[in-house]
């Protein structure tokens, strides 16, 4: 006499459902028919169920950031250079705004729109500031960043020059300066690195 055996898997995660019916009149096939389809579907069913991690908008699994490479010359040993100096090898704007605390005007750098993948160095020194993971549009016209690549690479400095407190942000290396730091930033850090395109040099990820 056949008989029927029914195996039914059902996933609501990976919408995967199987229904496999076994018929067989000898016991011992029927057992290892079952066994051999049995370990078939766990395969079938794991490999579906990793293929489906869930990845964030960069296309990385969830939690996980991209990597960009940091030049191999980090450290924060002191550049000191006179101002003649300093203008023979920057540009006249780079010069405004890391000599003399210049600002570039809205929407007029190179860098406020720039959508590349890699690090914002410093226009001066080439120290690796500010990372393409953290860019945000801020809508001002100048490059707004939400967290720096690494907290000591950016030195602070209290600015009152128009009369109200604002937080200048310099690199730390060579005291260039960079910008301003708002607390008006998105999620994580609520900050807001508003930061000169004249400031910053793109080195792209290879």
């Amino acid at each position: 006499m056949w008989k029927a055996v029914i195996l039914q898997i059902n996933s609501s995660k990976s919408g995967i459902s199987y229904q496999l019916i076994v018929k067989s009149k000898f016991k011992p096939m029927k057992k290892l028919l079952l066994s051999l389809l049995t370990l078939s579907i766990f395969v079938i069913f794991t490999a579906c169920q990793q293929g489906q991690a869930t990845r964030s908008s960069s296309g990385l699994p969830e939690g996980m950031t991209q990597q960009v490479a940091l030049p191999s010359d980090t450290s924060l040993n002191k550049i000191v250079k006179s101002p003649d100096e300093w203008k023979a090898e920057l540009t006249e704007m780079e010069y405004y705004v890391l000599r003399e605390k210049g600002t570039e005007r809205s929407f007029t750098g190179d860098l406020w729109d720039h959508k590349g993948t890699g690090v914002y160095a410093c226009a001066a020194c080439e120290l690796p500031l500010f990372s393409s993971e953290t860019k945000f549009r801020s809508g001002t016209g100048w490059p707004s960043f939400w967290e720096p690549i690494k907290k000591e690479f950016i030195a602070e400095e209290v600015d009152n020059k128009y009369g109200w407190n604002r937080v200048e942000v310099l690199c730390a290396r060579c005291d260039g300066h960079l910008g301003h730091v708002f607390e008006d930033g998105p999620k994580p850090t609520g900050l807001r690195y508003c930061i000169n395109s004249a400031s910053l040099d793109f080195v792209e990820k290879k």
